[in-house]
């Protein structure tokens, strides 16, 4: 169940270190644009915002490699519970496709933790 637990956990921390390469580094690409559904003009206009919001994915994914290096389970549930909670607003206020990129890997995640306890 530890095996388990700590694939997803690191799992988790991968897809945010990837969404923190995208919206801070590769945020006006086309396939990046194609990704989140914007046009070159509204990625020109929003880099910013991208950039800062891919600055807090990397703080969600250090928590989580520090939990994974440590085994700190901790830190695993309260940065699991950030994905999952920044998720569902996300899906609220953005699009549903997070509920399947972040918040599905997240509960799995911290339900395994959970059960590994």
């Amino acid at each position: 169940m530890q095996l388990a637990s700590n694939i997803l956990v690191g799992l988790v921390a991968l897809i945010h270190l990837y969404i923190l390469v995208l919206e801070m580094f590769l945020w006006r690409t086309e396939r990046t644009r194609a990704t989140f559904g914007i046009t070159a003009e509204f990625a020109r206009e929003s880099a910013p915002l991208a950039a800062n919001q891919g600055l807090y994915n990397g703080f969600l994914a250090a928590g989580l490699i520090y939990g994974l290096v440590t085994g700190n389970t901790e830190f695993q549930i309260f940065f699991l519970s950030c994905v999952i909670i920044a998720g569902i607003f996300g899906a609220i206020t953005s699009t549903r496709k997070i509920l399947y990129v972040q918040v599905i890997p997240g509960a799995a995640a911290l339900a395994l933790v959970l059960l590994a306890r």
